[in-house]
């Protein structure tokens, strides 16, 4: 993986020649390079910001030096680098941007100062450039956020983490937060590791692991715990008790049960059960949890439903729709898919979906929300269609 950084202080990024980043390099799996924005300047005094247009305090960084840069940088080719620019006013930075962005191979960080980089920049490199914040707070520069962000997307890229399996339960994956961790000495002063952890019982510290992630989420963090629920969701007749969350890990297997309840009828209806729902296994499902952003809907703890989500350049795409045979019918699926709806980020400009082509109901359903046939298929023998529908601003 390529990282290029332009900065008027590229020595700012020099941490990043330490630890296992610096290891990383070393080996060749990551290509990190800094580059000086006034390298790019044309006078004398090597000038990279000046007063903005319409007064105000502040100085504003100038486009020329900064579109030689990247056209330098990134070159003309057919594959051209996706462009990341920190900012206050951007895309808050998430362990899924995180995933998303080490999958990509080149990238470009442009660092803006002062009060920002000229609106010009922006619109002349379109899709490819993306501002993303690292928080609700103003820092004085794009570096330490570039810091931050190539530490959390670059120890994702494979064999950077020697131990992979430690990726797998860390805080925000699958969108709770870390379980309590332990180590000898079993007593410190006067406080004991817990006792399940020493019970050699393998199921018994997954569970107890598990709630201690719901439990330290909902203290410190309910806001990713339970997602929000569209209105229409809370006063459904004969549905109490409904709960939205991000799906992790220990729902893997209710969701497997609960998917092959659903699909079930798709099979007959289609004259084959070759569909994936059908015929995947639970470490698939478990899989899936790290590529798509998924939510579970619960009832007094229940799964009764869920819908997955991710992005495929300028599309947001939804899928794995489904609500228990018996609580089909009132509306709950409309409402999961409003919910995936506004999930998408701010730069998706189009839902998709894909369905099968004998679905009447599936179809009738995503009509009514507005979507339209764009594509008919075959898959593995099944007949399948795919939906779109544009967003609206």
């Amino acid at each position: 993986m390529r990282i290029d950084v332009i900065s008027i202080f590229p020595d700012y990024l020099s941490p990043l020649g330490l630890s296992l980043i610096g290891k990383a390099r070393r080996q060749g799996l990551l290509d990190v390079r800094t580059h000086d924005l006034r390298a790019w300047t044309r006078d004398r005094h090597r000038t990279v910001d000046d007063t903005p247009y319409g007064g105000g305090a502040g100085m504003v960084m100038r486009p020329e030096p900064w579109g030689e840069a990247i056209d330098e940088v990134s070159g003309h080719g057919e594959h051209l680098p996706r462009i990341v620019v920190p900012g206050p006013g951007g895309v808050p930075f998430s362990q899924a941007m995180a995933a998303e962005l080490a999958a990509e191979p080149w990238l470009v960080f442009a660092c803006g100062r002062y009060e920002g980089i000229d609106e010009r920049v922006y619109d002349e490199y379109g899709e490819r450039l993306s501002t993303v914040s690292l928080g609700d707070y103003v820092l004085n520069g794009g570096e330490v956020a570039v810091l931050a962000m190539v530490e959390a997307l670059a120890r994702l890229v494979p064999g950077v983490i020697g131990n992979v399996a430690s990726l797998a339960e860390e805080s925000h994956t699958g969108g709770l937060l870390e379980y309590p961790v332990y180590t000898k000495p079993p007593v410190w002063r006067g406080r004991k590791v817990p006792d399940v952890l020493r019970s050699g019982d393998h199921g018994a510290v997954a569970a107890w692991r598990d709630q201690q992630r719901r439990e330290r989420t909902a203290a410190r963090r309910p806001d990713l715990l339970a997602a929000a629920l569209p209105a229409s969701v809370t006063t459904l007749a004969g549905v109490e008790g409904l709960a939205l969350t991000t799906a992790v890990p220990a729902d893997a297997g209710e969701i497997l049960t609960l998917s092959r309840a659903c699909w079930l009828e798709e099979g007959r209806a289609h004259d084959s059960f070759a569909i994936p729902a059908l015929v995947e296994d639970l470490d698939t499902v478990r899989e899936d949890l790290t590529r798509w952003h998924t939510w579970v809907l619960r009832s007094h703890g229940r799964l009764i439903g869920s819908v997955r989500a991710r992005q495929e350049d300028g599309l947001w795409d939804i899928g794995r729709l489904m609500v228990a045979p018996d609580l089909q019918g009132r509306r709950l699926g409309r409402a999961l898919l409003e919910h995936a709806e506004q999930s998408a980020p701010e730069q998706v400009s189009t839902y998709g979906l894909v369905t099968g082509a004998r679905s009447v109901d599936n179809l009738r359903m995503y009509r009514r929300a507005g979507y339209r046939v764009v594509e008919r298929s075959d898959f593995r023998g099944v007949p399948t269609v795919r939906l779109t529908k544009p967003r609206r601003r």
